[in-house]
């Protein structure tokens, strides 16, 4: 019956995944997730709300302060501790905010029955609309007046995107973008209603504003315009992004998700490694890895540009990325985050991998396990990923890891319940044979009883238990971990063994206190007056191997832990598949017509005395076990770790 609890505990471990917003396309996708020491994730909308909220523009070498949460279009500009009335606000910001909308495909949906504010298209967009509606920016009145003429969309080489729009009797461009894309583009800048040349002085302290307001994990955009000659027609990004007038900086934040911190606490206690890789700038990305705990305290990190990795040789990626401090992948294209999966494969990591774009497909498909979003991910990511996060949260990530890892666990649960009174099964032949007995001590359709009949149920049961208390604060096991491992074989035959004592015990118990010599084998002869007594030594075999499998049962649902903390009939399953292989066995002890199929005789009350005590003498075996092996572990967490130099080397 393994094969069949085998498949049931994978099966179980998609339901319970699913349950945690998790969903499995690959059955062993499962066991493969539990083994992970390393995910890479995108930042906006795994690790954040993905709810834009403009807190920040400069504009005129001035920082406005914008305030209110969200799509709702209420909030105040603030200069310093001034607040701004709203006309005066949309009079100083007009420029930039008829830029950020203009350059803008997002729509708001105002409130409907149950739901609120909310944007349809790209939450960054949607908050610069929100933004200028607070100042009561009209814009579908400002469209009338400037029709839209021409769209340069944004592409993650250039990373900016540009519009033009009819302006009086000539045209003008409004382009946002990356600011270190968009700034090395600007040759003048608006102070006031006055447009100057952008000195060097100038342009440092805007750059120096940018690191400033990333610094506060705000994710910030450059906003210029350009005047065009009326008679342009050919459109390119040579002729409309150059020669900018750099209108100013908007700072917006995503906020971290509520749960995100915790799960990254969990993530690094577990041993699993979180790589940041996101499209954003480099402060930016680091100023929230620190705000939600993925960087510690004062450690340093290291950030990591797309432009640097394309020059990066392999060896100098792998260096890098084998080094102890944290590591942070920042205006990167989908094609590094290959690179990097790649990478992190080739230093035989279990990497798992996030993406919800259609570029992200390969690097979906190279990961061990990739991680498609089921919300704002495309089709083909979700084609090519293990996984789908119906909540495309970073969270059930980490509830998936957990559950993967008990997954494993209970498997070898199932392992060690089955093969231990396999151990059993074969042992009293082994001591018949050796120890000149001359009797059998088991017979061939008894075997079967138990394997087929008394240990299926509780062997399928043991698939259901939820991941133990302390399972994410192991660390992932190593990817050349065999099922049947070194610890588990010598935890099979610990088991085993004493099973198989008392299965032995049992048997002799029987034959010698009715008088039997050793050695007698007349005393297996039907027609013998002995019959009845051999079969009822059978009968004691069999049932010593149920009676130990009873408790082996309860005990093998724990690594470590002892029943009495988790709960010793918790697991209800369990203990209806165990009283029913106790049940099964009654009958085939008492019942006459399964007596003179199975060769059995009925057990006496001294037989089931001896069998509790079989019972409560394994019990207690694997409860001293579990002791030692819980003072051990307590001992090597407590033990120093010292580090010197990059992992592994």
């Amino acid at each position: 019956g393994l094969p069949a609890t085998l498949s049931v505990a994978l099966a179980l471990g998609v339901q319970r995944m699913a349950k945690v917003q998790a969903l499995i396309k690959k059955l062993a996708g499962v066991e493969t997730l539990g083994s992970a020491n390393v995910i890479c994730t995108d930042k906006t909308g795994t690790l954040t709300k993905a709810e834009m909220t403009v807190k920040t523009i400069f504009c005129g070498e001035q920082e406005v302060e914008v305030t209110g949460v969200g799509y709702r279009p209420s909030g105040e500009f603030l200069v310093g501790d001034t607040t701004l009335p709203r006309e005066e606000a949309r009079r100083r910001l007009e420029p930039i905010m008829r830029a950020m909308t203009f350059c803008n495909n997002a729509k708001i949906v105002p409130p409907d029955g149950d739901k609120g504010w909310r944007v349809i298209g790209d939450p960054t967009e949607g908050c610069l609309l929100i933004a200028a509606q607070k100042a009561g920016f009209n814009l579908q009145q400002e469209l009338i007046e400037r029709p839209k003429i021409y769209e340069l969309p944004f592409e993650s080489v250039r990373k900016r995107m540009s519009v033009v729009h009819v302006d009086g009797e000539g045209q003008r461009a409004y382009v946002k973008g990356a600011p270190s894309e968009t700034i090395p583009a600007c040759t003048h800048v608006r102070v006031g209603d006055q447009i100057v040349l952008l000195s060097e002085d100038q342009r440092a302290r805007i750059l120096a504003q940018n690191d400033a307001m990333s610094r506060q994990a705000l994710r910030v955009l450059a906003v210029a315009e350009r005047s065009l000659p009326a008679n342009l027609v050919d459109y390119t990004p040579a002729s409309v992004e150059a020669d900018l007038t750099f209108l100013g900086l908007v700072g917006m934040i995503d906020p971290p998700r509520p749960e995100v911190s915790e799960a990254v606490d969990q993530a690094l206690m577990a041993g699993i490694r979180i790589i940041m890789v996101t499209g954003d700038y480099g402060l930016t990305a680091e100023a929230i890895a620190r705000r939600i705990g993925i960087v510690r305290g004062d450690k340093t990190v290291r950030v990591i540009t797309g432009v640097e990795l394309e020059e990066m040789a392999e060896d100098d990626l792998k260096k890098e990325l084998g080094k102890t401090q944290d590591v942070i992948f920042a205006r990167v294209a989908p094609e590094h985050k290959m690179r990097v999966v790649s990478a992190l494969k080739a230093m035989h990591q279990i990497v798992a991998v996030t993406g919800d774009g259609v570029n992200d497909a390969p690097a979906l498909k190279k990961a061990d396990i990739g991680i498609a979003m089921g919300r704002t991910g495309t089709d083909v990511s979700r084609e090519a990923a293990t996984m789908v996060l119906l909540d495309d949260s970073f969270a059930s990530i980490v509830k998936a890891v957990e559950q993967g890892r008990g997954v494993y666990a209970n498997v070898k649960k199932m392992v060690t319940y089955v093969f231990s009174h396999n151990f059993a099964e074969l042992f009293p032949f082994v001591f018949a044979t050796l120890a000149g007995v001359n009797l059998v001590p088991l017979g061939a359709l008894q075997v079967l009883a138990i394997d087929l009949g008394s240990d299926v149920l509780p062997g399928l049961a043991l698939g259901v238990e939820h991941p133990e208390a302390d399972v994410m604060q192991r660390p992932p096991r190593p990817r050349k971990e065999r099922l049947m491992s070194g610890a588990t074989l010598l935890r099979v035959a610990y088991i085993g063994v004493i099973q198989s004592l008392f299965a032995v015990a049992g048997f002799l118990y029987v034959l010698l206190s009715h008088g039997w010599h050793w050695g007698d084998a007349s005393w297996m002869d039907p027609s013998s007056p002995h019959t009845m007594i051999y079969r009822e030594a059978l009968t004691m075999t069999q049932a010593a191997i149920v009676a130990g499998q009873f408790a082996n049962g309860f005990g093998c649902r724990t690594e470590r832990e002892s029943l009495f903390a988790v709960g010793i009939f918790k697991n209800r399953w369990l203990l209806g598949g165990a009283v029913m292989g106790l049940l099964i066995m009654v009958a085939i002890s008492y019942v006459p017509f399964l007596q003179s199929i199975f060769k059995t005789a009925p057990l006496t009350l001294a037989d089931w005395g001896f069998l509790t005590f079989a019972g409560v003498t394994l019990f207690f075996a694997e409860e001293g076990r579990k002791w030692i092996a819980r003072r051990r572990a307590a001992r090597v967490s407590a033990a120093p770790v010292f580090v010197d130099g990059p992992a592994g080397g």
